[in-house]
Protein backbone atom coordinates (compact mmCIF):
# COMPACT_ATOMS: atom_id res chain seq x y z
CA UNK A 1 0.00 0.00 0.00
CA UNK A 2 2.50 2.54 1.02
CA UNK A 3 4.62 1.58 -1.93
CA UNK A 4 1.60 2.29 -4.47
CA UNK A 5 1.35 5.27 -1.96
CA UNK A 6 4.95 6.44 -2.96
CA UNK A 7 4.22 5.19 -7.27
CA UNK A 8 1.51 7.63 -7.48
CA UNK A 9 2.88 10.48 -5.40
CA UNK A 10 5.96 9.88 -8.00
CA UNK A 11 3.59 9.90 -10.86
CA UNK A 12 2.31 13.33 -9.97
CA UNK A 13 5.19 14.67 -8.98
CA UNK A 14 6.41 14.07 -12.76
CA UNK A 15 4.08 15.49 -13.97
CA UNK A 16 4.18 18.71 -11.47
CA UNK A 17 7.88 19.40 -12.43
CA UNK A 18 6.80 19.05 -16.01
CA UNK A 19 4.50 21.35 -16.21
CA UNK A 20 6.44 23.84 -14.58
CA UNK A 21 9.51 23.22 -16.55
CA UNK A 22 6.71 23.86 -19.48
CA UNK A 23 5.26 26.61 -18.39
CA UNK A 24 9.32 28.12 -17.29
CA UNK A 25 9.52 27.51 -21.08
CA UNK A 26 6.91 29.10 -22.36
CA UNK A 27 7.08 32.43 -19.83
CA UNK A 28 10.64 32.48 -21.90
CA UNK A 29 9.17 32.33 -24.97
CA UNK A 30 8.83 35.45 -27.25
CA UNK A 31 6.69 36.29 -30.02
CA UNK A 32 7.32 38.80 -32.92
CA UNK A 33 5.40 40.01 -35.91
CA UNK A 34 7.13 41.41 -38.51
CA UNK A 35 4.66 43.91 -40.72
CA UNK A 36 5.55 43.26 -44.76
CA UNK A 37 3.74 44.42 -47.84
CA UNK A 38 1.46 42.88 -50.25
CA UNK A 39 2.06 38.99 -51.00
CA UNK A 40 3.18 39.45 -54.76
CA UNK A 41 6.08 42.03 -53.42
CA UNK A 42 9.17 41.63 -52.41
CA UNK A 43 8.76 43.34 -48.92
CA UNK A 44 6.33 39.74 -48.14
CA UNK A 45 8.74 37.46 -49.24
CA UNK A 46 11.88 39.18 -47.29
CA UNK A 47 9.59 39.38 -43.91
CA UNK A 48 8.92 35.20 -44.43
CA UNK A 49 13.03 34.81 -45.12
CA UNK A 50 13.91 36.83 -41.79
CA UNK A 51 11.17 35.18 -40.05
CA UNK A 52 12.52 31.39 -41.41
CA UNK A 53 15.89 32.09 -39.91
CA UNK A 54 14.77 33.30 -36.51
CA UNK A 55 12.36 30.20 -36.19
CA UNK A 56 14.98 27.65 -36.82
CA UNK A 57 16.72 29.15 -33.75
CA UNK A 58 13.69 29.36 -31.68
CA UNK A 59 14.74 26.61 -29.03
CA UNK A 60 18.20 29.15 -28.50
CA UNK A 61 16.66 32.50 -28.44
CA UNK A 62 13.11 31.63 -28.00
CA UNK A 63 11.85 33.87 -30.17
CA UNK A 64 8.94 32.52 -32.58
CA UNK A 65 8.71 34.96 -35.86
CA UNK A 66 5.50 35.60 -37.48
CA UNK A 67 4.89 37.85 -40.96
CA UNK A 68 2.06 39.70 -41.57
CA UNK A 69 0.90 40.94 -45.34
CA UNK A 70 -0.02 44.52 -44.99
CA UNK A 71 -1.19 47.84 -46.87
CA UNK A 72 2.91 48.92 -46.76
CA UNK A 73 5.67 51.21 -45.56
CA UNK A 74 3.32 54.11 -43.28
CA UNK A 75 0.97 51.11 -41.77
CA UNK A 76 3.93 49.33 -40.79
CA UNK A 77 5.46 52.83 -38.81
CA UNK A 78 2.36 53.35 -37.39
CA UNK A 79 1.65 49.64 -36.41
CA UNK A 80 4.98 49.61 -34.82
CA UNK A 81 4.88 52.48 -32.63
CA UNK A 82 1.15 51.68 -31.60
CA UNK A 83 2.91 48.31 -30.69
CA UNK A 84 0.56 45.95 -33.09
CA UNK A 85 3.83 44.64 -34.94
CA UNK A 86 7.74 44.49 -33.53
CA UNK A 87 9.49 44.88 -36.85
CA UNK A 88 8.37 46.10 -40.45
CA UNK A 89 9.92 46.04 -43.27
CA UNK A 90 9.86 50.44 -45.04
CA UNK A 91 10.53 52.31 -47.66
CA UNK A 92 13.68 54.48 -46.94
CA UNK A 93 12.18 57.49 -47.60
CA UNK A 94 8.87 56.61 -45.52
CA UNK A 95 11.81 55.91 -42.41
CA UNK A 96 13.54 59.36 -43.38
CA UNK A 97 9.65 61.28 -43.04
CA UNK A 98 8.97 59.69 -39.58
CA UNK A 99 11.74 60.09 -37.66
CA UNK A 100 11.81 63.47 -39.21
CA UNK A 101 7.49 64.15 -38.34
CA UNK A 102 7.09 65.06 -42.26
CA UNK A 103 4.68 64.05 -44.98
CA UNK A 104 2.12 61.58 -43.43
CA UNK A 105 4.13 62.00 -40.05
CA UNK A 106 3.22 66.46 -40.50
CA UNK A 107 0.78 66.27 -37.34
CA UNK A 108 1.79 63.53 -35.76
CA UNK A 109 5.41 64.98 -34.69
CA UNK A 110 8.45 63.07 -35.20
CA UNK A 111 8.30 59.81 -34.22
CA UNK A 112 10.61 59.46 -31.79
CA UNK A 113 10.61 55.85 -31.19
CA UNK A 114 11.32 54.81 -34.36
CA UNK A 115 15.10 52.48 -34.66
CA UNK A 116 16.54 51.07 -37.51
CA UNK A 117 17.81 47.57 -37.85
CA UNK A 118 19.47 46.98 -41.96
CA UNK A 119 18.28 48.13 -45.06
CA UNK A 120 17.70 45.49 -47.54
CA UNK A 121 17.03 45.87 -51.33
CA UNK A 122 17.04 48.92 -53.73
CA UNK A 123 13.68 49.73 -54.79
CA UNK A 124 12.71 51.18 -58.06
CA UNK A 125 9.97 54.01 -58.87
CA UNK A 126 8.11 51.46 -61.56
CA UNK A 127 5.68 52.71 -64.04
CA UNK A 128 3.58 49.98 -66.00
CA UNK A 129 1.77 51.12 -69.08
CA UNK A 130 -0.68 49.46 -71.98
CA UNK A 131 0.84 50.00 -75.19
CA UNK A 132 -2.81 50.98 -76.30
CA UNK A 133 -2.93 54.00 -73.75
CA UNK A 134 0.18 55.55 -75.75
CA UNK A 135 1.98 56.59 -72.65
CA UNK A 136 5.97 57.05 -73.51
CA UNK A 137 6.91 59.24 -70.25
CA UNK A 138 5.37 60.67 -67.50
CA UNK A 139 4.00 63.40 -69.12
CA UNK A 140 1.74 61.63 -71.20
CA UNK A 141 -0.16 60.19 -67.71
CA UNK A 142 -2.44 63.34 -68.01
CA UNK A 143 -6.20 62.17 -68.61
CA UNK A 144 -5.38 58.49 -68.18
CA UNK A 145 -6.71 56.27 -65.81
CA UNK A 146 -3.64 55.96 -63.24
CA UNK A 147 -2.80 53.68 -59.79
CA UNK A 148 -0.72 55.33 -57.55
CA UNK A 149 -1.37 53.56 -54.81
CA UNK A 150 -3.65 52.51 -51.73
CA UNK A 151 -3.12 55.15 -49.01
CA UNK A 152 -0.46 53.94 -46.63
CA UNK A 153 1.60 52.26 -49.37
CA UNK A 154 4.79 53.94 -49.75
CA UNK A 155 4.58 53.53 -53.51
CA UNK A 156 1.64 56.45 -53.27
CA UNK A 157 3.83 59.23 -52.14
CA UNK A 158 6.63 57.93 -54.71
CA UNK A 159 4.14 58.16 -57.83
CA UNK A 160 2.80 61.81 -56.05
CA UNK A 161 6.38 62.85 -56.38
CA UNK A 162 6.84 62.17 -59.75
CA UNK A 163 3.67 63.10 -60.40
CA UNK A 164 4.14 67.21 -58.79
CA UNK A 165 7.95 66.81 -60.22
CA UNK A 166 6.45 67.38 -63.50
CA UNK A 167 3.18 70.09 -61.96
CA UNK A 168 0.67 67.14 -62.32
CA UNK A 169 -2.03 67.16 -59.54
CA UNK A 170 -3.72 63.49 -59.24
CA UNK A 171 -7.16 65.18 -58.68
CA UNK A 172 -7.20 66.98 -61.24
CA UNK A 173 -4.88 65.71 -64.17
CA UNK A 174 -5.80 62.14 -63.81
CA UNK A 175 -8.28 59.19 -63.46
CA UNK A 176 -6.70 58.82 -60.63
CA UNK A 177 -7.09 55.02 -58.94
CA UNK A 178 -6.38 53.86 -55.17
CA UNK A 179 -5.88 50.12 -55.35
CA UNK A 180 -3.57 47.85 -54.06
CA UNK A 181 -0.24 47.11 -55.45
CA UNK A 182 -1.25 43.17 -55.93
CA UNK A 183 -4.29 44.29 -57.61
CA UNK A 184 -3.16 46.81 -60.29
CA UNK A 185 -1.74 43.78 -62.58
CA UNK A 186 -5.45 42.43 -63.15
CA UNK A 187 -7.07 45.97 -63.57
CA UNK A 188 -4.53 46.39 -66.40
CA UNK A 189 -4.90 43.53 -67.65
CA UNK A 190 -8.82 44.05 -67.64
CA UNK A 191 -8.65 47.64 -68.86
CA UNK A 192 -10.46 49.02 -65.59
CA UNK A 193 -7.01 51.23 -65.95
CA UNK A 194 -4.21 52.52 -68.24
CA UNK A 195 -1.35 52.24 -65.91
CA UNK A 196 0.11 52.24 -62.25
CA UNK A 197 3.16 53.04 -60.34
CA UNK A 198 4.66 50.07 -58.14
CA UNK A 199 7.98 51.24 -55.84
CA UNK A 200 9.40 47.62 -55.59
CA UNK A 201 12.46 45.21 -56.06
CA UNK A 202 12.95 43.79 -59.23
CA UNK A 203 12.02 40.90 -60.46
CA UNK A 204 8.76 41.35 -59.34
CA UNK A 205 6.05 38.99 -59.74
CA UNK A 206 3.12 41.65 -59.94
CA UNK A 207 5.36 43.45 -62.87
CA UNK A 208 5.71 39.98 -64.54
CA UNK A 209 1.80 38.95 -63.99
CA UNK A 210 1.20 42.72 -65.50
CA UNK A 211 3.29 42.15 -68.11
CA UNK A 212 2.32 38.45 -69.29
CA UNK A 213 -0.99 38.80 -70.29
CA UNK A 214 -3.03 39.53 -73.36
CA UNK A 215 -2.86 42.95 -73.47
CA UNK A 216 0.57 43.97 -74.37
CA UNK A 217 2.42 45.96 -71.87
CA UNK A 218 5.47 48.23 -71.38
CA UNK A 219 7.51 49.30 -68.71
CA UNK A 220 7.96 53.79 -68.78
CA UNK A 221 10.94 55.46 -67.98
CA UNK A 222 10.48 57.96 -65.56
CA UNK A 223 13.37 60.22 -66.43
CA UNK A 224 13.83 63.90 -67.66
CA UNK A 225 14.90 67.54 -65.61
CA UNK A 226 12.58 67.75 -63.22
CA UNK A 227 12.59 64.23 -62.14
CA UNK A 228 16.51 64.97 -62.12
CA UNK A 229 15.49 67.71 -59.55
CA UNK A 230 13.65 65.57 -57.50
CA UNK A 231 16.52 63.69 -56.56
CA UNK A 232 18.36 66.43 -56.02
CA UNK A 233 16.07 68.10 -53.34
CA UNK A 234 15.64 64.30 -51.57
CA UNK A 235 18.52 62.35 -50.38
CA UNK A 236 16.78 59.42 -50.21
CA UNK A 237 16.03 59.11 -53.45
CA UNK A 238 18.83 57.98 -56.63
CA UNK A 239 18.52 57.16 -59.63
CA UNK A 240 18.12 53.51 -60.32
CA UNK A 241 17.81 51.35 -63.67
CA UNK A 242 15.28 48.08 -64.19
CA UNK A 243 16.95 45.56 -65.98
CA UNK A 244 14.67 44.91 -69.42
CA UNK A 245 15.65 40.96 -69.04
CA UNK A 246 14.03 40.60 -66.05
CA UNK A 247 10.43 41.09 -67.95
CA UNK A 248 10.89 39.26 -71.36
CA UNK A 249 7.37 39.84 -72.37
CA UNK A 250 7.56 43.23 -71.79
CA UNK A 251 7.32 45.23 -74.51
CA UNK A 252 10.94 47.46 -73.99
CA UNK A 253 13.88 47.28 -76.21
CA UNK A 254 16.49 47.77 -73.53
CA UNK A 255 16.51 48.97 -70.08
CA UNK A 256 14.36 51.37 -68.65
CA UNK A 257 15.61 54.33 -66.19
CA UNK A 258 14.19 55.70 -63.41
CA UNK A 259 14.60 56.36 -59.66
CA UNK A 260 14.13 54.62 -56.50
CA UNK A 261 14.74 54.16 -52.48
CA UNK A 262 15.69 51.35 -50.45
CA UNK A 263 14.12 48.20 -48.53
CA UNK A 264 15.34 48.98 -44.88
CA UNK A 265 13.97 46.86 -41.92
CA UNK A 266 12.95 48.51 -38.58
CA UNK A 267 12.03 48.44 -35.08
CA UNK A 268 11.43 50.38 -32.04
CA UNK A 269 13.00 51.32 -28.73
CA UNK A 270 10.02 49.25 -26.98
CA UNK A 271 11.37 46.19 -28.42
CA UNK A 272 14.25 44.61 -26.23
CA UNK A 273 17.80 44.57 -26.91
CA UNK A 274 18.50 41.16 -26.82
CA UNK A 275 15.40 40.25 -29.73
CA UNK A 276 16.72 42.94 -31.95
CA UNK A 277 19.98 41.58 -31.67
CA UNK A 278 19.40 37.63 -32.35
CA UNK A 279 17.37 38.57 -36.00
CA UNK A 280 20.37 41.49 -37.13
CA UNK A 281 22.60 38.27 -36.07
CA UNK A 282 21.08 35.46 -37.80
CA UNK A 283 20.53 37.73 -40.93
CA UNK A 284 24.07 38.71 -41.17
CA UNK A 285 25.41 35.42 -39.86
CA UNK A 286 23.48 33.61 -42.61
CA UNK A 287 23.97 36.23 -45.28
CA UNK A 288 25.03 34.33 -48.55
CA UNK A 289 21.78 31.93 -47.98
CA UNK A 290 19.96 35.06 -47.48
CA UNK A 291 21.17 36.55 -50.85
CA UNK A 292 19.43 33.84 -52.28
CA UNK A 293 16.20 33.86 -51.21
CA UNK A 294 15.68 36.62 -53.79
CA UNK A 295 16.79 37.77 -57.15
CA UNK A 296 16.33 41.16 -55.75
CA UNK A 297 18.82 40.63 -52.71
CA UNK A 298 21.49 39.30 -55.53
CA UNK A 299 23.83 42.92 -54.99
CA UNK A 300 23.61 43.08 -51.58
CA UNK A 301 26.54 43.56 -49.29
CA UNK A 302 26.95 43.65 -45.58
CA UNK A 303 28.24 47.31 -45.70
CA UNK A 304 25.24 48.19 -47.92
CA UNK A 305 22.74 47.08 -45.70
CA UNK A 306 23.55 49.78 -42.76
CA UNK A 307 22.97 52.58 -45.65
CA UNK A 308 20.15 54.59 -45.97
CA UNK A 309 19.24 54.41 -42.40
CA UNK A 310 17.69 57.71 -41.48
CA UNK A 311 16.29 56.53 -37.68
CA UNK A 312 19.22 56.12 -34.72
CA UNK A 313 20.44 52.43 -35.09
CA UNK A 314 18.93 49.79 -32.65
CA UNK A 315 21.49 49.43 -30.00
CA UNK A 316 20.39 45.28 -30.38
CA UNK A 317 21.61 45.86 -33.68
CA UNK A 318 24.33 47.76 -32.94
CA UNK A 319 25.58 45.29 -30.82
CA UNK A 320 25.92 42.69 -33.44
CA UNK A 321 27.69 45.59 -35.99
CA UNK A 322 30.32 46.03 -33.38
CA UNK A 323 30.87 42.70 -32.83
CA UNK A 324 31.13 41.58 -36.75
CA UNK A 325 33.56 45.18 -36.84
CA UNK A 326 30.94 46.21 -39.17
CA UNK A 327 30.67 49.87 -37.05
Amino acid sequence: MKKGLLAVAAIIFGFVTMFSANSIFAAKKVYVTIGTGGITGVYYPTGGAIAKMVNKKRKQYGIRATVESTGGSVFNVNAIMAGDLEFGVVQSDRQYQAINGIADWKDRGPQKKLRAVFSIHPESVTLVAAIDANINGISDLKGKRVNIGNPGSGHRKNSLDALGAVNFDYKTDLKAESAKAAEAAGLLQDDRIDAFFYTVGHPSGAIKEATSGVRKVKIVQITGSQINALISANSYYAKATIQRSLYPNAKNSGNIATFGVKATFVTSTDVADDIVYAITKEVFENFEDFKKLHPAYSTLTKQSMLEGLSAPIHPGAMRYYKEAGLK
